[in-house]
């Protein structure tokens, strides 16, 4: 009886105290204890994120690396890079070994089912990459029917050749640079990859060009910043953040200034 009084007990003060080890982490408040921001990132898709030399030494810059910059300075922690392939950005995540997922990442339903998403901050246009050699070929959805299409493994873009194309060969490939040697060597016929990506690209390689094919965009496509389950406190925290980055221009700024950036490191 005495067992069964001591355990009605325990059992009266978890319940006071909210339960007994189900207490959720703040993870906004970790962060700030930790002093540091540790975000995953994949930086092979430029203007968001990239390789370039600075000062003769190798730095990861982009669009969303200044995102993520902001964000640590708002909550005055330093920012750590974690580069890795695409595929392995919300992995890391889920594994706790990161923060954030800032990667051009697009809260789909499927991926809403396993983290939590900020606000959406940017949204951009779908596009067809072609070999110029092609132009006459490709111009239409149909044109491209049961040819090879190349995508980045694990990104949206996998999810539209599916949907809006008729019969394609999906070629999934982990980096864009290698679906862009591709489309170059007409191993793959076209390519479907973000608006500002392909720009950059095009710039860095005269030979590839938009297709004149128009491609459905959709909210699912926008991109937003990936955290674990259960961050209510982080997602408030970065979507007044991103709110604040947003109205004052400073995001759309971001990829402009990165995509010149980009532009100008291949020229050198």
């Amino acid at each position: 009886m005495k067992k069964f009084w001591t355990s009605l007990a325990i059992i009266g003060i978890c319940f006071l105290l909210g339960g007994c080890g189900n207490k959720k982490e703040d993870k906004l408040a970790a962060i700030k204890e930790s002093g540091e921001l540790k975000v995953g990132t994949s930086a092979e898709f430029a203007p968001f994120e990239f390789h370039t030399l600075i000062d003769g030494k190798d730095k990861i810059v982009g669009a969303d690396i200044d995102l993520a910059q902001a964000i640590a300075d708002k909550l005055g922690v330093k920012l750590k890079i974690e580069d890795m392939e695409f595929n392995a950005v919300l992995a890391t995540l889920k594994e706790g070994k990161v923060d954030l997922g800032i990667a051009g990442i697009s809260a789909t339903p499927k991926r809403q089912k396993a983290f939590d998403f900020s606000a959406n901050y940017y949204n951009p246009p779908q596009k067809v990459v072609i070999n110029k050699k092609d132009a006459a070929k490709y111009n239409s959805i149909k044109s491209l029917s049961g040819k090879k299409i190349g995508a980045q493994k694990g990104s949206i873009q996998e999810d539209i050749v599916k949907e809006q194309f008729d019969d394609p060969q999906i070629v999934s490939v982990a980096k864009v640079p290698n679906l862009i040697l591709e489309v170059k060597q007409s191993s793959i016929d076209a390519l479907v990859v973000e608006e500002t990506v392909g720009a950059s690209y095009i710039a860095q390689n005269p030979e590839l060009q938009f297709a004149a094919i128009d491609l459905k965009s959709s909210e699912d496509e926008a991109y937003a910043i990936a955290m674990q389950k259960d961050s209510d406190t982080l997602k408030k925290e970065i979507d007044k953040i991103i709110k604040e980055l947003n109205d004052s221009g400073e995001i759309e700024k971001y990829v402009k200034e990165n995509t010149v950036l980009a532009n100008k490191s291949t020229e050198e």
